[in-house]
């Protein structure tokens, strides 16, 4: 079964459930090289098991929202380049004080909606009230498939901290190599591919 021509719908985690599926899990901050890599490997997972992809992503990131860190691009635009990947399903998690106070078990209640046959996901994840869930606890409840690390040229590892650094440098030119950012065409195609459901809800019905 083909899900890949029906556009990626955006929905918000209370939104989506599904029979079966496999998912990408990730703050996805910037969508750069690395991010590229694991949504990639979980689209092909999803295609040769015949089900669907989905993207589980955050807003605004957790770091940002705890101050740890500058968000890299807004939402609008992780959600263009993560539809140019091409997955059936992007869900937003609405990060806010109530959902950062919930148990790494509601998270995981939570995924069990989409009954995925793996989880791609990178190996620092972590999940749940004081960051309580780790990859290990996630490896208890479903099957898990660790990204690898992808480098740069110079070794050292791309993430969101990286680029941020470079970014608070002046070094704009490697940031932009480590964020493989598509040309703004490009990103206005993957908008165009994306079908933004959202049913936004009251913060406080968290629990």
């Amino acid at each position: 079964m083909d899900f890949s021509g029906t556009g990626t719908r955006v929905v918000t985690d209370r939104q989506i459930a599904l029979p079966a599926s496999v998912a990408a899990i990730g703050a996805f901050d910037g969508v750069h090289r690395g991010h590229q890599h694991l949504i990639r490997a979980a689209i092909r997972d999803a295609r040769a098991r015949g089900v669907p992809s989905v993207v589980w992503t955050f807003d605004p990131p957790p770091k940002v929202f705890f101050g740890r860190a500058r968000q890299l691009v807004a939402l609008d635009q992780k959600l263009a380049r993560i539809g140019l990947l091409g997955p059936d399903w992007i869900v937003v998690a609405p990060f806010h004080a109530a959902y950062a106070r919930r148990s790494a078990e509601a998270f995981l209640a939570d995924l069990g909606r989409i009954a995925p046959r793996r989880i791609h996901v990178g190996a620092d994840f972590r999940f749940g009230a004081r960051q309580s869930g780790d990859v290990a606890l996630l490896a208890r409840h479903f099957d898990l498939a660790l990204a690898r690390l992808v480098c740069c040229a110079g070794g050292q590892t791309i993430s969101s901290s990286r680029i941020r650094l470079l970014t608070a440098e002046g070094r704009a030119e490697e940031a932009a190599s480590l964020l493989a950012a598509p040309l703004p065409l490009a990103t206005l195609g993957g908008a165009l591919s994306t079908h933004d459901i959202r049913q936004m809800e009251d913060n406080d019905g968290w629990t």
